[in-house]
């Protein structure tokens, strides 16, 4: 028979691998975009599984360390009760005749047996003058091992032990009955374990029958909500494959907050400045395609014609340089139009309000075409580019210019609200029908038909607008048949975002 310190106990356990699976697509970049989304869900899923497991593993074990050790505790206390009630016992007098136990420890002994009922898995066993004198049926097994019994017999101070028996795991505690220094008698208190270590089990196997319920639960809900967290980026891997040259409306429905949500924001408004600035090169392109095929055909269609007449060959360079002009014209308006959108198409500063008509007046002047006068003049400051502003307003006098005969008198002007700013230019015109108002501002409209004095390419009016939104404001216009036609700026007072 072996002795041994108190058990101690191992676990192992098998941690699971995740498998990565995949499914056929029909397309084979979406096929591409789905393992993808797929090996860092089953990742992210992977990984919980294993923070879980290792989580409930730890809990079952730091339990099983709890109920052991409450265990011990118990057992010790159980020991400790029975000698404390064995040396009360000893201290007092035989109910028998009255009188003090003395030496006579079988009396004690006799006594304490018929006193105490043993508790569970609990036995007592006694020894007088070497020899066993009395113990409980549970300790039958014992008098036959003669270690055991020869180990008691020698004691002279309180033992305690563990002993390895077919019937499970023994620990007991052994007192000397000592008189004048001579041991008389021992008392030995035992407690059989393996009633107390199967509750200990049957207690883990439940919570180990929990614990894996709830990790099999966790788990599920863990693959679901991985599939939701991961959705939106499966959505742009899906979204910016889609996007290509005819393609520019992918856009990703944003959840909630967040970092994907935010990275989903940040998604669409790249596609949005995409979108605006292949729009604006292809439209570039095909403006420009457009206007410059008739100078280009003009400029061929001469040269080729052009022969040894000093006379004609004056007359078509002078017709050459004229579209060359014109075309340069022309280049220059569209590469205005294509950086509207741009971060620096705009320098706002303070402008004197009152100041600025008075130049724009001035310039106007210099054609020397008509007469302007200056209806009224805003003594306020206003933030805009100058640059840009002179440039709309030189539009909106040309744009009267070219719908007014010679002579006609032109009207000008601006005034201020608390909010805003407003820039007019008026003439005498033919006017505008309401059915061109809705397109005169489109690029290459030629509105008033036949009425026009130059043959502009019709952009305009559409630098006029940009540049009034580049600020955060709008053009307008007031007209009808045979009225003449308003033309007003309408900017915030504040500069772009000023009314925001």
């Amino acid at each position: 028979m072996a002795h041994r310190n108190p058990a101690s106990w191992t676990m192992d356990s098998t941690m699971p691998t995740a498998t990565r699976t995949g499914g056929a697509m029909p397309l084979r970049q979406r096929a591409g975009d789905w393992r993808r989304s797929a090996s860092t869900r089953v990742r992210i899923f992977g990984w919980f599984l294993v923070l879980i497991l290792l989580a409930l593993i730890f809990g079952l074990v730091l339990q099983r360390s709890i109920l052991l050790a409450q265990l011990d505790n118990d057992v010790d206390s159980q020991l400790v009760q029975e000698v404390a009630e064995l040396e009360q016992l000893s201290e007092g007098r035989d109910p028998n005749t009255g009188e003090p136990f003395g030496r006579d420890v079988r009396e004690i002994f006799t006594t304490f047996l018929s006193r105490n009922v043993p508790g569970e898995g609990e036995a007592l066993f006694t020894i007088v003058e070497g020899q066993p004198f009395a113990s409980t049926p549970a300790l039958v097994q014992l008098l036959d091992e003669p270690d055991v019994l020869a180990e008691w017999t020698s004691v002279t101070a309180s033992t305690r032990g563990e002993l390895e028996t077919s019937e499970g795991d023994v620990r007991y505690i052994a007192i000397p009955m000592s008189f004048d220094g001579e041991v008389v008698g021992v008392f030995v208190v035992t407690v059989f374990l393996r009633d107390q270590l199967r509750e200990v089990n049957r207690v883990l196997q439940v919570g180990a029958i929990v614990f894996g319920s709830a990790f099999f639960a966790a788990s599920l809900v863990a693959w679901f909500a991985a599939g939701q967290v991961l959705r939106p980026i499966r959505q742009l891997a899906q979204a910016s494959g889609a996007v290509d040259d005819a393609n520019w409306r992918e856009r990703i429905p944003v959840y909630g907050g967040g970092e994907i949500a935010e990275l989903t924001r940040n998604f669409n408004e790249m596609l949005d400045r995409l979108e605006n600035s292949f729009a604006t090169q292809r439209r570039f392109i095909d403006d420009a395609g457009h206007e410059l095929r008739t100078p280009i055909t003009i400029i061929r269609g001469h040269l080729e014609l052009l022969g040894d007449d000093p006379n004609e060959r004056e007359e078509t360079v002078r017709l050459v340089t004229d579209e060359l002009d014109r075309m340069a014209r022309l280049v220059e308006d569209l590469l205005l139009l294509a950086k509207y959108e741009t971060p620096d198409f705009i320098h706002p500063q303070p402008i004197e309000v009152e100041e600025f008509t008075h130049d724009i007046a001035a310039k106007a002047a210099a054609f020397g075409e008509r007469t302007w006068h200056i209806a009224e003049a805003a003594r306020v400051v206003m933030i805009g580019d100058r640059q840009r502003l002179t440039q709309a307003a030189m539009n909106l006098v040309r744009n009267a210019l070219e719908h007014t005969p010679e002579g006609t008198a032109l009207t000008l002007g601006s005034s201020a609200t608390h909010q805003e700013v407003r820039f007019w230019v008026s003439d005498a015109g033919p006017g505008i029908s309401r059915e061109e108002q809705a397109h005169i501002f489109d690029r290459f409209s030629r509105g008033r038909s036949g009425k026009r004095r130059t043959d502009g390419a019709g952009l305009g009016l559409s630098i006029v607008r940009v540049i009034a939104e580049a600020h955060g404001g709008r053009i307008d216009v007031v007209s009808a048949p045979g009225e003449g036609a308003t033309f007003a700026l309408i900017l915030p007072l504040d500069g772009p975002g000023g009314n925001e």
